[in-house]
């Protein structure tokens, strides 16, 4: 790691990789635990804004899936009609999910988002909760989903963004920069994991910046969302009509 507890930007994706790898075990109780639960709030959000305006059928991508929480909150829709591809890179993660998953339309994928094992224009929507800021490259993500969405399809990124207003940032930024990795690091008994969660974040684009590129990828009619305070932000664009 870097000073900032970030890693040199070569070397992101395989420290990602093994660090998520290592904090697998203890990952869904470590997001409701630090969230005070309103992480599940957050991600019901993020699908409502995927689905609006239409019944939710055909196929789903679900990038940096972790657990599959987001995929699971998405295929348990009462009127969901169709299957929801969980992708992430780090095995570990995708193992410790599988029980929540079984009997449930939701399948696995073992696959680095920056190459996508899947055809163009193969799925009917992508949504992703707290993956994209751990990318190698941000760009490349961006467009490599574009590329795997039909035209007219929605793409949904949850994201931890910073309060802008006082004196809530300030307190924020206390808990997170300060308890935050201390809770982590004694819960998920891992050095580094939960430091470079607060430095990753407050790396990671402010939401306008984030739209902007958005439609340098392929993306149109991009908009956003903040969540309580700002501590979080949903995003939703739309792929391009050929």
């Amino acid at each position: 790691m870097t000073a900032g507890n970030l890693p040199d930007a070569h070397e992101k994706a395989s420290t990602v990789q093994r660090m998520f790898g290592a904090i697998a075990p203890r990952y869904d109780l470590l997001n409701h635990l630090l969230s005070l639960n309103i992480d599940r709030r957050w991600r019901r959000r993020a699908v409502d804004m995927l689905v609006q305006g239409g019944r939710p059928a055909g196929r789903f991508l679900d990038v940096c899936a972790g657990t599959y929480d987001l995929a699971i909150e998405l295929a348990r829709r009462p009127q969901f009609d169709g299957v929801v591809v969980g992708s992430d890179f780090a095995l570990p993660m995708l193992a410790q999910g599988a029980p929540k998953i079984r009997r449930s339309d939701v399948v696995p994928a073992c696959a680095d988002a920056l190459r996508l094992p899947f055809p163009d224009h193969r799925f009917d929507g992508a949504m992703v909760a707290f993956g994209v800021r751990n990318l190698a490259d941000l760009d490349a993500g961006l467009h490599e989903v574009a590329r795997v969405l039909r035209p007219g399809a929605r793409f949904v990124i949850l994201e931890f963004t910073v309060p802008a207003w006082q004196p809530f940032r300030s307190l924020y930024l206390a808990y997170f920069e300060h308890v935050l990795p201390w809770i982590g690091r004694l819960v998920s008994r891992h050095a580094n994991a939960y430091a470079y969660l607060p430095a990753s974040v407050l790396e990671f684009p402010a939401p306008a910046e984030l739209a902007a590129r958005m439609e340098d990828a392929g993306f149109h009619d991009v908009h956003w969302e903040t969540l309580t305070g700002g501590i979080a932000a949903i995003h939703v664009g739309t792929a391009w009509q050929p």
